[in-house]
């Protein structure tokens, strides 16, 4: 049930695609996903209903593995705490891999793989409404045999491996409830050959060097959605520091060539500086740490990993740093409430591209808005996808990107700059924390502006056309 991964595609190729047409942002657009997951609807998300479940919320996943990079084998041992919302004789999780034992408050339960990614679970004893409960599952296998509907989310070769992916990749290293809906937080333990290091979200709590291998331990303090937790294992040159108040951990490969790690470490020693330029934007960094982690594995995507972002082999750009630093805020404080809201988090992030440049002496927002509408004609297919709902095919079109993007300072245009930044605040501190739909931002924008916004909205997410040029659609 993965979704083609993100494609980083620079300037050039997207303006080839006819949707960046003279703009600054040069991050993310990616390949249009599969087909639509059909099964047992658990989770309730209209793109991906098998994904994640309903009746139980987790508070903490506890994981420990043992990584084998060589032979691409993990084996882990994972704690899962979470409070039931109804009462369960049964329940699922959300695991790739082949479990081995799985007890439930101390006492072994029935398990079975009904799909090739559910874990159903079957404890002793029903567990009643309002309780809370402690799964633990033992697993193992190797992640990056294992597909799901035509995909392979995991990064991996017999030197490194990131755990990087969206919608889905917790499945392929934890038992998860795998949707952003239930974020709980993170205590990871990796163990590794000696001589490797293993990165993860938040803040290094442990380390310890044994004869034949090293275990790291990270925990990350703030609640988060499963496939935003991640791992790094390989040689790495690691950095620690404190900068502008804020714990930075920057990763960079070792196995990249020299000046590439250098340029690595350079701009993701950035992260903290750049995050506090966010943070002036939009409101206060929900997270105690920031940093980055550069691969030498050919991703050919970044991703916003909470408090981490990862980056795969090549450059990475000051604007692509900006993107995922954005999507701190918007993807990860503010996470969608179904994958059918995407351009929340693509469309700020790209946005916020735009807002760095023209802080910095570079072409305004608003002129690259009315640049790209012009140079994209009515029949281009950006025009054509619904970004408020593109579909399951195409929830990282470029469109979404972009056309989200304009979206924001078309509105931005329409409302005026102090009500467009007071509405930007308050969806991150009134949103902050939990999960948002478009219909979510519509009605809080609406309150903001104190005005009807429904044929704007309908022009820009809904409509399968280009806006008309109007001063109501935020143009003329």
């Amino acid at each position: 049930m993965h979704l083609s991964r993100k494609i980083l595609l620079p300037v050039v190729a997207m303006t080839a695609f006819g949707l960046l047409a003279g703009a600054t942002p040069s991050t993310t657009a990616v390949a249009e996903a599969r087909a639509r997951v059909s099964g047992p609807g658990h989770g309730g998300d209209s793109y991906f209903p098998a994904d994640g479940n309903r009746g139980y919320d987790v508070q903490r996943y506890r994981v420990r593995i043992h990584y084998r990079t060589a032979r691409k084998e993990l084996a882990g041992r994972a704690v899962v705490t979470a409070r039931a919302e109804q009462r369960l004789a049964r329940f699922h999780l959300d695991l790739r891999l082949r479990p081995r034992s799985v007890t439930v408050d101390g006492r072994p339960a029935s398990f079975g793989k009904p799909t090739g990614r559910e874990l159903r679970v079957v404890p002793q004893r029903p567990i009643a409404a309002g309780e809370t409960f402690r799964v633990v599952v033992r697993y193992a296998g190797r992640p990056g045999r294992l597909g799901w509907r035509g995909e392979r989310p995991w990064q991996a070769d017999r030197h490194e491996a990131v755990a990087m992916g969206q919608p889905q990749i917790a499945a392929w290293w934890f038992p998860a409830n795998d949707h952003p809906r239930d974020r709980a937080r993170m205590d990871v333990t990796v163990v590794v050959p000696r001589g490797q290091q293993a990165i993860s979200n938040g803040r290094l709590i442990g380390k310890r060097v044994r004869r034949h291998t090293t275990v790291w331990r990270w925990r990350a303090a703030e609640p988060m959605a499963p496939y935003l937790a991640f791992f790094a294992v390989g040689r790495f040159d690691v950095r620690t520091s404190r900068v502008r108040g804020l714990h930075q951990v920057v990763a960079v490969s070792r196995r990249l060539p020299a000046r590439a790690q250098r340029r690595a470490v350079r701009q993701l020693s950035r992260s903290a500086a750049i995050t506090r330029w966010v943070e002036k934007q939009v409101g206060p960094y929900p997270y105690a740490a920031t940093g980055g982690v550069a691969s030498a594995l050919e991703t050919g995507f970044a991703l916003e990993n909470q408090t981490r972002p990862t980056y795969g082999a090549g450059g990475i750009p000051t604007s692509l740093l900006v993107h995922e630093i954005a999507h701190q805020w918007f993807g990860n404080h503010v996470t969608v409430a179904d994958w059918s809201d995407i351009w929340l988090n693509e469309g700020f992030a790209t946005f916020m591209e735009l807002r760095w440049a023209e802080t910095r002496a570079g072409a305004s927002a608003d002129a690259w808005l009315r640049r790209t509408w012009r140079r994209v004609g009515p029949d281009r297919a950006a025009w054509r996808v619904r970004i408020g709902d593109p579909g399951p095919g195409r929830m990282f079109h470029a469109a979404v990107y972009v056309r989200g993007a304009m979206t924001l300072q078309a509105l931005r245009n329409r409302i005026g700059e102090e009500k467009f930044w007071g509405l930007v605040r308050s969806w991150a501190a009134e949103r902050g924390g939990g999960s948002a739909s478009t219909a979510d931002f519509v009605a809080l924008a609406e309150d903001v502006a104190g005005t009807d916004l429904d044929d704007f909205f309908t022009a820009w997410l809904r409509s399968p056309s280009r806006p008309a040029w109007t001063e109501a659609n935020g143009l003329g």
